[in-house]
Parts: structure tokens; sequence; C-alpha cells
């Protein structure tokens, strides 16, 4: 793997929030707020919309009080160089094209441009292909995967960029180098993974109703879970060969915070942690937002909570010769806001960490 180069800075600098309210929205207007390069000049929404912004998050001052805007295309061209979206699914791909055409580069937080094509995409998210009929095939081709570690040169000259979800995030980063080396077998792939109630969205939801979810553990998505596909997809590109997994998410009773725990099989039973430990050190030894942890010391997510940092550990099991990868991060953070605004730091030529909390505070 290559290290992202950053390229000579840009004039791009005025940056549009999409879905500014929710919790990915939030997320990013904070990040920006405190970012030495970019700054916030259009707020985007629908049911906010002609709303001032200190009506509707007085805990998140930004200085000018915006007024929220419906998200025409027009006026967000004339206010902003780049636009991050944090649209359900099935959304952004309305309005990508045309600020595309208008020459606004987007990071879209939403799965609408994850995959290499359209017909992927529809297959796995098929109520929202229902309900939209997209004809925007040829973007989803020219769209860069945004797992900054992973994504290369590509994502310094993207126009339009499909971030990761914060499962497929925590996962790849734990099973991408395992991989590539062809250090273990690409049958019997496991990944289970747990994540605090944020992930479920800003929206009412039943199930994440403090009475409802609160001490209590309980996995969802069992069979056939949406980032499954996503996950996989990624996994045989570094493979070099399709490779099936299972996946398993589980909610947790925390607010945020997301840990992922991945299970292979070695092809070299005398490898040992320490063997793979500097594996992980190798690849991501020019990447700051993530830490790979020494043999023995295993993540936690308070480790990680409110920054853009992954901490993983590798460990070994002699007896059934399983390696066991634990990946910690911060589902709102690295797992979508933060990576949405380290995708921003590499497209606009700066250090990808520039503006990103990669120390906790702690507890």
């Amino acid at each position: 793997m290559q290290p992202v180069r950053p390229v000579a800075p840009t004039s791009f600098k005025r940056i549009a929030v999409i879905g500014a309210s929710g919790y990915g929205g939030l997320q990013t207007l904070r990040l920006l707020q405190d970012h030495p390069h970019f700054e916030v000049t259009f707020l985007g929404g629908e049911r906010s919309a002609g709303k001032r912004w200190s009506e509707l998050t007085p805990f998140l001052p930004l200085g000018d009080d915006l007024v929220v805007q419906s998200p025409d295309a027009d006026a967000i061209a004339a206010a902003a160089d780049a636009a991050v979206f944090s649209l359900p699914n099935g959304l952004a791909s309305q309005l990508a094209p045309q600020l595309l055409q208008r020459g606004v580069r987007v990071v879209d937080l939403s799965a609408d441009y994850r995959f290499p094509s359209l017909s992927q995409w529809s297959a796995t998210y098929r109520q929202e292909a229902a309900a939209q009929q997209r004809q925007d095939d040829a973007l989803c081709q020219q769209a860069v995967y945004g797992l900054v570690e992973w994504a290369g040169d590509a994502l310094a000259e993207a126009k339009l960029v499909g971030a990761p979800g914060c499962f497929p995030t925590a996962s790849l980063l734990a099973l991408m180098p395992l991989l590539q080396q062809g250090l273990i077998e690409g049958e019997g792939i496991v990944i289970d993974a747990k994540t605090g109630t944020s992930g479920g969205g800003r929206a009412a939801k039943e199930h994440l109703l403090l009475a409802e979810a609160a001490e209590s553990v309980s996995p969802y998505g069992v069979v056939g879970h949406r980032h499954t596909a996503e996950i996989e997809l990624l996994a045989s590109r570094a493979a070099g060969r399709p490779i099936q997994l299972q996946f398993t998410p589980h909610l947790m009773p925390m607010v945020r915070g997301l840990l992922a725990t991945v299970y292979g099989r070695l092809r070299d039973p005398g490898l040992t942690a320490e063997d793979l430990t500097t594996v992980y050190q190798v690849t991501y030894r020019d990447h700051p937002c993530v830490e790979v942890l020494p043999v023995g010391t295993y993540p936690a997510t308070k480790w990680v909570r409110q920054t853009n940092r992954a901490v993983l550990s590798v460990a070994v099991d002699q007896r059934t010769r399983q390696v066991i990868v634990m990946s910690a991060i911060d589902n709102l953070l690295k797992g979508q806001a933060g990576q949405a605004v380290q995708c921003l730091n590499v497209m606009a030529g700066l250090p990808q960490q520039t503006g990103l909390p990669l120390l906790p505070f702690y507890p």
C-alpha cells in the first residue's frame, strides 16, 4: 500500500454541509469549525430549511449565524467549492450530479457511491433503488472509495468520493493487510462487530430508546446485512480474488464507539502475533490516523472516543491457527464525519490529519 501523498494546496476552501442537523452533519460541522483551512459557507437541509442555525443547535455556534437552506444546486455552487453529504441512502445521488456539473467536489457519507456500478448498489439497496430510479452509473464508476488509508493517489484528484460506513471502516482496516499479503485463507473469515446507538442516526427509532437499548446487547442484520457486500467488495480487491465472509453487527448500550473483531485462518501456522504486528506497523506507518498496539494490548472504544483515530491490535491462537484482529473507532468520526474531513484534506492537498482530533479526553 502506498501512502497518500499530498499535492500542492489549492484554492479549495469553502465547504457546504448538506444534512447539517443530523449526527453526521453535526460532527462534520464541529470538525470544520476548528479547521485551519476550511470554512463552512453553506448549510443545507430539508426539514430545517429556513431556520437559523443558532435556533437549531445553540450548543454549536458557527460564528456567522447561518440560515439552513434547501439544498439547491445553484445556491450551493455559488457558495462552496466542495460539499459533504450526510443524507439517507438514495438522496445524495439526486443532488451530486448537479453539483459535479457545476464544478463542486462531493464527499458522500451515504452508500450511494461506494459501489463501482449502479447495479451493485441497486442489488444491495433494493428499497432505495425502487424509490429513486437512478441513472448515474457513470458517476458510480468514477467515484473513489474514501477509505483514506487504502484509497491511494486517486483520492487527491477525486471529484466524487463515496466515504465508507463505520462498520466497513473498522473491519477493512483490520482485514486488508492480511488479504493483501496473502496471509490468511479466503474462506472462513468472520467479523463480529459492536456499535453504539448513534450509528442509527438522529431520527427517532423505537429500538434506540433508552428503555430499549440500555442494559442490553442485541445482534441485528445477522444474515445479509448491507455492509457485508461493501466489505466483501474491498476485501476481494485486496485479495485479488472473490472473498465471502460472515459479518454480524451488534447494538451496544453506549452512545458512540465501534469495535470490530476479525477472525481468519493463517496460511502459515508458524506466524506469530509479533510477526503480524510488524506487518500492520509497516502497512500503516505513513497514516497518522491509525495506531497499531503492542502485542497483548487490546483496544477499547473509550480510547478512540471523539477522535479520528483507529486503534488496532493483533493476536494469534496457535492452537487453532486463527489470527484475531481487533479494531476500535469512533463510529461518528473515523467511521463517518472525521473520515469525510480526512478525505477533504487529501483532496485539498493538506496532510490527511489536518484539523482532526487524535487524542481522547479520558475517561
